[in-house]
């Protein structure tokens, strides 16, 4: 596994993206609706800055009204995510998602329970 990206949970992701894009000098590598929001990734050349601003109620509108503009989690992309899950299920970790579903751009994902997780939202994702 290795990092893959942090994701940032904004009320305006076009604005930050401008924004890290200049302060960062990282382009905007991909754009996307997806889910209820719009999701925007930026290549730092070591992961990815994804951007996720809430279009309508669900898990990051909720994240943003109760803890304003953030960190939302960290994702590590691993080549067999169901393995990942089962060595977590072993380890007693307590998953969000039971099994792997399709995320942003393509990707399948699972979550990770903040609270077997130090309290950080943990994503695996699979390219």
């Amino acid at each position: 596994m290795h990092f893959d990206h942090a994701g940032i949970a904004t009320d305006d992701a076009t604005e930050l993206a401008g924004l890290f894009s200049e302060l960062f000098e990282v382009d905007v590598v991909h754009e996307e609706g997806f889910d209820g929001m719009k999701v925007i990734f930026l290549e730092t050349g070591a992961g990815y800055f994804e951007l996720l601003e809430p279009l309508e109620d669900g898990t990051i509108a909720r994240y943003v009204e109760e803890n304003g503009a953030g960190i939302h989690h960290l994702a590590l992309a691993t080549a067999d995510i169901e393995g990942a899950l089962e060595r977590a299920r072993g380890m007693g970790i307590d998953l969000v998602d039971e099994e792997p579903r399709p995320g942003a751009w393509g990707h399948t994902v699972a979550f990770l329970h903040p609270k077997s997780t130090g309290g950080i939202l943990i994503e695996f994702v699979e390219h």
